[in-house]
């Protein structure tokens, strides 16, 4: 089944359907399409990798192919007639809709290419994605705040692994459950590849960057030097960290595990976390738990209950197999 047949199918399944959220998808896919082409001939040609001499409004450098794939996704959605209003992880204020161009039902908050900072070295990168209803009236131009909503309020929520494969992995609400897509180039389609994909339970994998070890709190230090220990015979987890949210978060999708993204509570540098609620926590905490994970703050606050108030709101993100994330919030709500 193609990713196109799978929607239309979804679609049926709502009489009150229009049709509308399946042709914004065709829209992302068709940008995805030729991101994904460009990421296979990044090292073949020219002025595409390396950094560019700007930052972003994360105070970020922006890499060449981060800024082609922003132009890419922005340019096909705000075009397509099935979106209100946009926000990039790129930019620092919403994306409007062109003028001339129809005004739809739908907002869309997406980081065009996470993982940049990896590009170079070949490792998987990603573009991670999450639609809402509009909350304004229709007709009229999207707001900031039709893009301030609950993460549990989302529409859809997926990502695209650019790696071995270009894989989709999409749900399509609570209680839709999630599928994988991996791109045929054969045919130029998404083909369902990973039907009703489920998180296993308990992993033995977990995912941070431990390099800022002396930055997390005590509670953090304890918890990871539990999972560590060997006392009383126990195997330790295995640690794996690649530093690009959609290949670590898709890693332990399928094997199970647990990915920590703490504050640092000892530096000014992320008090707050780093990863963007709007743009990277909220549609991966959508995806976790329609897989049967769980997805919490540092302090044990369900991600998707969160109330966003500016567009880069950070935070910090714990998330994983069920089991796993229970066993860290043993040690944080001590």
């Amino acid at each position: 089944m193609s990713l196109s047949q799978y929607l239309i199918e979804e679609q049926l399944k709502l009489p009150q359907a229009t049709g509308d959220f399946t042709a914004l998808m065709s829209h992302l896919v068709y940008a995805a399409k030729i991101v994904s082409r460009e990421v296979r001939k990044a090292g073949l040609l020219d002025n595409i990798l390396g950094s560019t001499d700007q930052t972003n409004v994360q105070g970020e450098t922006v890499m060449k192919l981060d800024e082609y794939a922003d132009r890419i996704f922005t340019h096909t959605l705000t075009r397509c007639g099935h979106l209100c209003v946009m926000g990039s992880e790129e930019q620092e204020e919403i994306v409007p809709v062109p003028t001339g161009y129809k005004i739809g039902k739908y907002t869309i908050a997406i980081d065009p290419l996470d993982g940049s900072s990896n590009i170079d070295a070949n490792v998987s990168i990603g573009t991670i994605f999450s639609v809402h209803l509009r909350s304004s009236p229709q007709g009229t131009p999207g707001t900031k705040e039709d893009l301030l909503q609950k993460g549990a309020k989302q529409r859809a929520a997926g990502y695209i692994v650019y790696g071995s494969s270009t894989m989709l992995v999409l749900s399509v609400g609570v209680g839709k459950g999630v599928s994988g897509f991996t791109l045929d180039p054969s045919c130029g389609e998404f083909i369902l590849s990973h039907p009703e994909m489920k998180m296993p339970e308990s992993g033995g994998i977990y995912s941070i960057n431990e390099g800022n070890y002396n930055y997390w709190s005590d509670e953090v230090k304890n918890y990871i030097r539990d999972i560590k220990s060997i006392e009383g015979g126990r195997k330790p987890q295995s640690a794996r960290y690649i530093g690009s949210l959609v290949a670590d978060f898709h890693r332990n999708l399928l094997k199970g595990g647990i990915f920590l993204y703490p504050n640092d509570t000892k530096s000014s540098k992320y008090p707050k976390g780093k990863l963007r609620l709007l743009y990277e926590v909220a549609p991966m905490a959508l995806i976790a738990e329609q897989a049967g994970g769980m997805a919490v703050t540092v302090d044990g606050q369900r991600i998707l209950d969160l109330q966003p108030s500016e567009l880069h709101e950070r935070t910090t993100f714990i998330v994983g197999s069920k089991k796993e994330v229970e066993h860290f919030l043993t040690f944080v709500r001590k």
